[in-house]
């Protein structure tokens, strides 16, 4: 049996070393289409997917940013889950005492507290820009608009981190989903929501003539384990993590070099 949809993870799974989609990646995602849909999943916010859409003609379909947490079909939300005003106050808080840099991000706002090192880092990995504001201003500002974070981007030295993430773990390990894609890293999103979870919900209700056992997902990170182990051809490429290579039936080359395209070419 081939795959009848594919969703892809973006960083470290589908991007060159340019960090876009390559020649090869384009053709084969233009190839198939008009027959099989393909679905960009990330942790990234949609105005950093969007780009990536339009290089491979793929923008009717649907997209899944932060990690499931915001789901848009025909450029419309149809699913949003947020990290609650309580626990946003509480890290905000906590981190004066760490000083980590915390990026707050909703639907395609992002928040920065100022155009430091890791703001200009992921301004170049995602060539989108923040707004400068500080976090607990952003922070009243959500509450008198009813909004919460679709996630938080916790960046700084190892020591810090990991003062932070001890933090999270002993007070919000029910409630929120704590990605270390780095040492120096942690991605918070709400515990209720997943790749898995986002899948699930467009195969119930968008693509509700396929199932879990149809699709290909590629992934490289923690945060795509629970997809590639549900996912009837779950592919990691070669440079992803062992945890992640374990639980995959399939692997490809490395990201960079054209690993989703290269599995696509030869089975779909």
């Amino acid at each position: 049996m081939q795959p009848k949809i594919v969703f892809s993870d973006i960083d470290g799974t589908l991007l060159n070393n340019d960090r876009i989609l390559s020649e090869a990646t384009i053709k084969q995602f233009k190839r198939i289409k008009d027959s099989v849909p393909v679905i960009l999943i990330s942790s990234r916010m949609p105005s950093a997917m969007i780009h990536l859409q339009k290089m491979a003609a793929i923008e009717h379909f649907p997209i899944i940013a932060y990690n499931g947490g915001l789901i848009l079909v025909d450029n419309k939300v149809v699913s949003s889950n947020e990290i609650g005003h309580s626990i946003l106050k509480e890290i905000i808080d906590f981190n004066t005492k760490t000083n980590v840099h915390l990026s707050l991000y909703n639907t395609n706002d992002w928040y920065v507290p100022e155009l430091d090192y890791w703001a200009k880092r992921e301004i170049n990995n995602t060539k989108t820009t923040p707004q400068v504001l500080a976090n607990e201003k952003v922070f009243q500002l959500w509450q008198t608009e009813k909004k919460g974070a679709h996630k938080i981007m916790c960046m700084g030295d190892i020591d810090t981190i990991d003062t932070l993430h001890h933090f999270l773990e002993e007070n919000f390990n029910a409630s929120l989903h704590l990605y270390r894609s780095k040492s120096t890293y942690i991605e918070i999103a709400p515990a209720v929501i997943s790749k898995k979870t986002a899948v699930q919900y467009l195969l119930d209700h968008v693509y509700t003539n396929l199932s879990f056992e149809n699709v290909v997902a590629f992934g490289d990170n923690y945060n795509d384990i629970e997809m590639l182990n549900a996912a009837g051809f779950g592919v990691a490429v070669a440079n992803a993590k062992k945890e992640v290579l374990a639980v995959s039936n399939y692997s490809t080359k490395a990201g960079a070099y054209d690993g989703v395209a290269h599995f696509i070419k030869n089975n779909i």
